[in-house]
C-alpha cells in the first residue's frame, strides 16, 4: 500500500476511519428515488445503477415474466417497499433472443444465473463433445505484450484512482455487451443424430443448480429454434426472490433436488461403470441432506480468534456420522467440505478431509458384502462450516456399484484413510489439522510463502502495488505452521462464500476459470463481501481522483471499494508477485494437494 504521509509503498493498506462497513445492506444499497435526483457530481454507486441487462426491463416483459408458472405463485405484497418484487426482475433479470444452434451456456463454465424460456426451445448435452464441437466465440483472450509493456511506462496514479463515473459506465458496458453476443455456436443437427441429448421448450427452466451452488455449469446448452427468447435471472435476484417468497423457494429447490441428483451421480467416478436403470433407481431412493450453517463466516471467526485448539474446534462441528456406528448408506459430498476424524484417547485426530465428489463409508459396505459381520464406521465424519452430501441406501451400492468397482476407489475410502494416518509424520498431522482448522482446504488458489526462504524484501508486494493502482492487493502476513504461511490474499475459494451477499454481482466467477474478480463499475462499497469472507482476504479502500483526494458523495463520506487479489487477470505473465519473487519463496496452491504443498516446502 501507499504510505499516506510519505508516499512510499508499504504492505498495509490505507487507513479507515469510517464505520461505513458496518452500516446495514439497505442504507447503502437501496435509495431508488435519490438515485434519480443525483447529478453527475455522485460518484457513489448504488444498487440500481447497473441493470443485468443493456437497459432496465420495460413493464410489459416485467408482467411477461410474472405470467410465467415460475413466478404466478410469488407474492408481490410480501416483499419490503424498499426491494418490490417488479424492480428486482426489472434490474436484475434481462431477455436474450438467440437462433438455432447459438451456445447459451457451455458445461465447465462457472454462471450465476438461470433461465426461463420465453418462445421458442433449448437442447442440453452433458458430454464432453459440447466443449469440442462448439465454435467458442467467447474463448479467453490473453492480454497482449503491448498492453504489458504499456504498464510499465504508463503515467504514475494516485492510488486507488478512479475514472469518473461517466468513463467507468462505458467501458463496463461495452464489456457487457461482448457477453451478450453469445459463447459459440454448433451443427444442432450432427449434435442431435450423435449425441444423447434433452429438449426443453416453453415455459420451462434451467441453470438453476449453478445458480444455487456457485459451481460450474453441468450442460451445455444450446438453441433449438431460430427467435428463441429466454428470460435470464442473475443471482441477486434469484437470492431476494428465495428470501420473500416461499412458494418460489420450494418450486426452484424442488427443481434443484429433482435435476440435480441424477445429474451428480452421472458426474462422479464412482458411478462410471453403472448402467442408466440402476443409476435412476439409486437417484429414485437416494436423500439430499445438509449439514451446517450456510452463514458459517462469523461462527467460524469467532472460534478462530479464541485459539481453543483442534480440539474444541471439531467438537463445534456438525456430526454426520460417528465412529463405531452402523453403517447406514454411502454418502457422496455434493458441496461443501467434511472432515474425517479418528478417536485418539480422549479426543479426535483429524486423518482426511471429503470435497466435492468424495464418498464416505464405502470400504465398510465393501466389507460387508465380503461377508465380514459387525461391520461398523471406522471414522466420523463432520460438516466443515456447511456441507451438502446425498445419502445412497447401502442395498443399492451392494447391488449395483460394488460389481465392477475398480479397486483404487476403496482405497481412497474412510477406511484407508485411517490406516494411513497411523504412519504419517508429524508435519503431515500437523499440516493436515492447520489447513482444515482454518478452512484453508477451500482455496484452491492460495498464496503460501515458504518461510525458510522468504528474506522479507517486499519485492512481491512491490510487484502487486505496480500491477494494481499503486496499491498491492494482499498483506504479507497471514496463518503459519512451521515453515508455511497462508498468506491474507484472496485465495479464488471452491466455494466463495463471498458471493453470497453481493447485492449488484460486482464481486462474481469469470466464466471460464472460475478467478473471483471485483467489477469496480458496480461496486457500491457496502463491505458485505469483505465481512462474509471467512480469510479476511478482502480489504475495502478509500477512492481518489486524479489529484490524490479522496473521492466523496454528497454528504461528504469517503467513497470506499472493495479490492483483492485478481490473480493479475490482465497480466501476460500471471500474477506478478510469485514472479517477482527472487528466491521462489512465493507460489501460488491449491490447499488441498496437500502432498504437493508438502513437497514444496521441503
Amino acid at each position: 500500500m501507499t504510505d499516506r504521509a510519505s508516499g512510499r509503498s508499504t504492505n498495509t493498506f490505507p487507513a479507515r476511519t469510517s464505520s461505513r462497513a458496518s452500516r446495514p445492506i439497505e442504507d447503502a444499497v437501496l435509495d431508488v428515488e435519490l438515485l434519480d435526483q443525483q447529478d453527475e457530481r455522485d460518484e457513489r454507486n448504488r444498487r440500481w445503477d447497473e441493470p443485468f441487462g443493456d437497459t432496465l426491463l420495460d413493464p410489459q416483459a416485467v408482467a411477461r415474466v410474472l405470467a410465467l408458472p415460475a413466478f404466478t405463485d410469488v407474492e408481490a405484497e410480501n416483499f419490503p417497499p424498499w426491494l418490490p418484487l417488479a424492480d428486482i426482475l426489472a434490474n436484475d433479470g434481462r431477455l436474450r433472443r438467440v437462433n438455432r444452434g447459438e451456445v447459451i451456456i457451455r458445461k465447465g463454465d462457472y454462471g450465476n444465473s438461470l433461465f426461463v424460456i420465453l418462445e421458442g426451445a433449448v437442447a442440453g448435452l452433458g458430454a464432453s463433445a459440447a466443449e469440442t464441437r462448439g465454435t467458442r466465440a467467447g474463448r479467453r483472450t490473453r492480454p497482449s505484450w503491448r498492453r504489458a509493456l504499456g504498464r510499465l511506462f504508463a503515467r504514475p496514479t494516485p492510488p486507488e484512482y478512479r475514472a469518473t463515473r461517466h468513463n467507468r459506465r462505458a467501458r463496463h458496458q461495452a464489456a457487457r455487451a461482448d457477453t451478450l453476443q453469445g459463447i459459440g455456436k454448433v451443427d444442432v443437427n450432427a449434435l442431435m443424430a450423435k449425441s444423447g441429448t434433452f429438449t426443453l421448450s416453453a415455459p420451462e427452466m434451467f441453470g438453476e443448480i449453478a445458480a444455487l451452488t456457485r459451481s460450474p455449469r453441468n450442460a451445455s446448452v444450446f438453441a433449438l429454434e431460430d427467435d428463441t427468447v429466454l428470460f435470464e435471472l442473475r443471482w441477486q435476484g434469484l437470492r431476494e426472490i428465495r428470501n420473500w417468497s416461499l412458494p418460489f423457494r420450494e418450486r426452484i429447490d424442488a427443481l434443484y433436488h429433482e435435476r440435480g441428483l441424477l445429474t451428480r451421480l452421472l458426474q462422479c467416478p464412482v458411478f462410471d461403470h453403472v448402467g442408466d436403470a440402476a443409476l435412476d433407481e439409486i437417484a429414485q431412493h437416494s436423500l439430499f441432506e445438509t449439514y451446517g450453517n450456510f452463514d458459517w463466516t462469523q461462527r467460524f471467526k469467532s472460534e478462530i480468534g479464541r485459539r481453543r485448539g483442534t480440539g474444541h474446534i471439531i467438537e463445534q462441528e456438525p456430526l454426520i456420522c460417528q465412529e463405531g456406528n452402523h453403517v447406514d448408506g454411502l454418502l457422496l459430498i455434493n458441496n461443501g467440505f467434511a472432515r474425517v476424524s479418528e478417536r485418539v484417547d480422549h479426543g479426535e485426530r483429524t486423518i482426511g478431509h471429503l470435497s466435492h465428489d468424495d464418498t464416505f463409508g464405502l470400504s465398510e459396505i465393501a466389507a460387508m458384502e465380503r461377508g465380514e459381520h459387525g461391520v461398523t464406521l471406522s471414522a466420523s465424519l463432520r460438516a466443515i462450516g456447511y456441507v451438502d452430501v446425498i445419502r445412497i441406501p447401502t442395498s443399492l451400492i451392494r447391488e449395483h456399484v460394488l460389481p465392477g468397482l475398480p479397486a483404487h476407489f476403496l482405497k481412497a475410502s474412510s477406511g484407508d484413510q485411517s490406516g494411513q494416518a497411523e504412519t504419517a509424520e508429524p508435519m503431515r498431522q500437523g499440516m493436515m489439522d492447520f489447513v482444515v482448522d482454518h478452512r484453508f482446504i477451500n482455496g484452491e488458489n492460495a498464496m503460501v510463502i515458504n518461510l525458510d526462504r522468504c528474506v522479507g524484501c517486499d519485492d512481491c508486494v512491490r510487484a502487486c502495488a505496480t500491477a494494481h493502482d499503486n496499491n498491492p492487493r494482499f498483506v504479507r502476513h497471514g496463518h503459519a505452521f512451521e515453515n508455511a504461511m497462508i498468506v491474507n490474499a484472496c485465495m479464488h475459494c471452491s466455494d466463495p462464500v463471498c458471493l453470497i451477499g453481493c447485492p449488484t454481482g460486482a464481486i462474481h466467477r469469470t466464466a471460464e476459470t472460475g478467478t473471483v474478480i471485483i467489477d469496480d463499475s458496480i461496486c457500491i462499497g457496502c463491505s458485505t463481501c469483505a465481512n462474509s469472507c471467512p480469510y479476511n482476504n478482502i480489504r475495502m479502500v478509500d477512492i481518489r481522483d486524479e489529484t490524490g483526494a479522496i473521492m466523496r458523495d454528497r454528504e461528504g463520506r469517503p467513497i470506499a471499494r472493495a479490492t483483492k487479489c485478481d490473480l493479475c487477470a490482465g497480466q501476460l505473465t500471471g500474477p506478478a508477485c510469485a514472479q517477482a519473487c527472487p528466491h521462489d519463496a512465493l507460489a501460488r496452491v491449491n490447499i488441498r494437494d496437500t502432498e504437493k504443498l508438502l513437497k514444496w516446502l521441503g
